[in-house]
């Protein structure tokens, strides 16, 4: 049985504040499906953040970051280029 961790906004705002001080001030709000593996949240007017809703899923954050920015030249659609990975803090996996 996985485990899913609580994730809300304000989990969100620590996160980020504590890894990623230069965007600590941009607003963060959930999108409106923010999937099944992953929670998804807007932050400003340009950026997501998204972040594994269980430990298990965590692993795929590492191939992401690996992945996506060699398969985006060679694929017909546009593929977001990841711009940071935080790390397990504030309780979060």
């Amino acid at each position: 049985m996985m485990l899913e961790v609580a994730i809300d906004v304000a989990l969100v705002r620590r996160l980020i504040a504590a890894q990623f001080p230069h965007w600590k001030n941009l607003a963060v709000r959930p999108v409106d499906f923010g999937g099944w593996d992953n929670r998804t949240f807007h932050l400003g007017d340009e950026m997501t953040v998204r972040l594994p809703s269980a430990a298990a899923y965590s692993l795929q954050v590492e191939k992401e970051h690996r992945w996506l920015p060699r398969l985006a030249p060679l694929l017909p659609l546009s593929i977001p280029v990841p711009l940071a990975m935080g790390a397990p803090a504030e309780g979060y996996p």
